[in-house]
């Protein structure tokens, strides 16, 4: 089987990071505008009251579909940052590119939003989904449920919920170039010369006995095993409960369908609610199924990360170029990593084709599908889309 990254290789990419101090890293290439440009940008929470520098790159790239979000850190390479904004320009010479948005109110609305994305995007040739949402007011599982009831497949969808650091208090995505809250946005790539791999890996470890939700209404969990939630999961954390909901990013929750189910997804505390006792996640928690506590493997967590970048990469085997990578990674890998999270970015580079840009960011929840097949959401994850354009479609 051919590589998805074999053949000639026509984008152009650039990359550029904003910081408040310095300003822009080298100047933006206006020359990369195009119709068939996409700019993706991702940065502080706080510039959706400044928003000066997504300005600057709006100016710059008037024709380009632009897309971004907030982050819990702005991640550039093999390099991590906070209270800036990083961008990634992509021309591509074959391949068009579509933005489509959609306002959610509410988390009830966020099934509908996946469908009215989808709708918009969808046509014959296309091949490839990226999708970013506000971190706090969408209810992630409904998200990508909605877009799966409407994609098929063969259509590879990723990206990530916004963040906030560890503030959970508001995010933003871009709608029409400016920073805005509770709204979903996507992009769609056309055309049989776009390759797009993706890779998700995480690295944590169960522990503790696995439990039964017996009370649950979406993505709020009141029960566990008859017992409120919220006051097992104090009774787990000890003195790390007076920092929730951030510290509950130390100890996320395993979550499978039955006891046979062999693949299992993770699931990110976002808010507790103490009157009731329960806990609100960024994806549905099922009535019946089954969960269980993880803790943090320093190694695995890092090893993970590099593993995520080889499953991007479709299977090269030989350094190429010419690669656009996005990583989205949790805030809670950020968390539990401290001083060695860069550890983790650096796994990232290593694993990708020689010459691949890479921008990002630490996210409060990431999209991509297990392997082949239908999008899903995942936490505590680090997840890679890589997207190259090739003589042909890959085989």
């Amino acid at each position: 089987m051919q590589s998805a990254f074999e053949g000639a290789r026509t984008m152009k990419i650039e990359t550029y990071r904003h910081d408040p101090a310095s300003g822009w890293s080298s100047p933006l290439d206006s020359w990369l505008d195009s119709s068939r440009t996409l700019v993706i940008l991702f940065g502080a929470s706080e510039l959706i009251e400044a928003p000066g520098p997504i300005d600057e790159v709006t100016a710059a790239f008037p024709k380009s579909a632009i897309v971004g979000c907030s982050t819990a850190g702005e991640i550039e390479g093999d390099r991590i940052g906070d209270h800036g904004l990083v961008a990634a320009v992509a021309r591509f010479d074959h391949t068009d590119v579509a933005l489509a948005h959609a306002d959610v109110n509410r988390p009830q609305d966020s099934r509908g939003a996946g469908r009215t994305l989808a709708a918009a995007l969808d046509r014959h040739d296309l091949r490839g989904v990226l999708l970013l949402s506000d971190g706090l007011a969408v209810n992630g599982s409904e998200l990508v449920d909605g877009i799966n009831e409407t994609l098929g497949h063969e259509v590879v969808v990723t990206g990530g919920l916004a963040g906030d650091g560890d503030r959970f208090v508001r995010t933003w995505v871009l709608r029409d170039g400016r920073p805005v809250q509770r709204a979903v946005s996507a992009v769609g790539l056309y055309g049989d010369r776009v390759a797009i791999g993706h890779g998700s890996r995480g690295g944590w470890d169960k522990f503790g006995p696995e439990r039964r939700v017996t009370r649950s209404e979406g993505n709020v969990l009141f029960e566990i095993d008859g017992s409120p939630a919220l006051e097992l999961y104090k009774r787990y954390l000890g003195e790390r409960a007076a920092g929730l909901p951030a510290t509950g990013l130390l100890f996320p929750l395993a979550l499978r369908s039955s006891a046979s189910d062999e693949n299992s997804v993770v699931r990110t505390l976002l808010a507790v609610d103490e009157a009731h006792q329960s806990m609100t996640f960024a994806g549905n928690i099922p009535q019946g199924w089954f969960v269980q506590l993880m803790s943090a493997n320093f190694d695995r967590l890092i090893a993970g990360a590099g593993d995520a970048a080889l499953l991007s990469r479709g299977g090269a085997d030989r350094p190429i170029g010419d690669v656009l990578s996005i990583a989205i990674s949790c805030v809670g890998r950020r968390l539990v990593l401290g001083e060695r999270v860069e550890e983790e970015l650096e796994a990232t580079i290593e694993s990708l084709p020689r010459g691949a840009r890479q921008v990002g960011f630490y996210s409060y929840g990431e999209i991509s599908p297990h392997a082949n097949g239908r999008c899903d959401l995942h936490n505590q994850t680090m997840t890679l889309t890589a997207i190259t354009e090739t003589e042909r479609l890959a085989a």
